[in-house]
């Protein structure tokens, strides 16, 4: 997920959960909400979009096709981390795997999943330039917390922020006993999904969006 931190010569003015549940600028940006901080989705690249496409039409002709009572959305819910100092953390994956029953449950109020409700089955963020601490620590240690089962990195980007070459990989990261296990694949290997154990895509498949 593309992130811009909320521009500002002064402290941050913080935001509690339920401000950030109604908030608007004016404008159509989104922000997720980082312990009481607004920080705005940026407009992330095309290929950004490619791949959460790519995935999304992958994870929901799977879900079809096994018969599983699951929906897939892209960007569509949010889910609330435990507070850090009384500071509130919401986050929206780019792409969020939750059972039918608990979607339809979101139909007729703010789709955040809250503390106390199961969470997603599988999460997805597709690593923008700019994000990758974000993406793979912040976000890595929250859906930990979270007990989500399954977490997916997709680093496909040129450069990061320093202008160094990017290691492009998926990363699967699995709760096993309370911890994420880690595995990542590169180029033609396989990548093992444990939600979608019989799906079968390449690294290279998923970083370019193409079969």
């Amino acid at each position: 997920m593309k992130n811009i931190a909320m521009a500002t010569t002064t402290a941050p003015k913080l935001v509690a959960f339920e401000e950030w549940l109604t908030y608007e600028d004016g404008t159509d940006t989104r922000y997720e909400l980082e312990r009481g901080v607004l920080v705005a989705v940026g407009q992330p690249r095309g290929m950004h979009g490619e791949i959460i496409d790519f995935l999304y039409r992958r994870i929901d002709a799977e879900i079809e096709r096994t018969k599983q009572d699951w929906v897939i959305r892209p960007g569509a819910i949010a889910v609330r981390v435990p507070q850090v100092g009384r500071r509130d953390t919401s986050r929206v994956p780019d792409l969020c795997v939750v059972p039918t029953e608990q979607w339809k449950g979101l139909l007729n109020r703010e789709a955040v999943i809250e503390l106390d409700e199961s969470p997603p089955l599988l999460v997805v963020e597709v690593v923008s330039t700019g994000t990758e601490i974000t993406d793979h620590r912040k976000k890595r240690a929250e859906y930990n917390i979270l007990a989500i089962s399954c977490y997916i990195l997709v680093d496909w980007a040129e450069v990061n922020q320093n202008k160094k070459p990017v290691d492009k990989r998926v990363t699967i990261l699995t709760l096993v006993e309370g911890l994420y296990d880690e595995a990542i694949y590169r180029g033609d290997e396989v990548v093992f999904i444990p939600t979608f154990p019989e799906l079968k895509l390449t690294a290279n498949q998923i970083i370019t969006a193409q079969l």
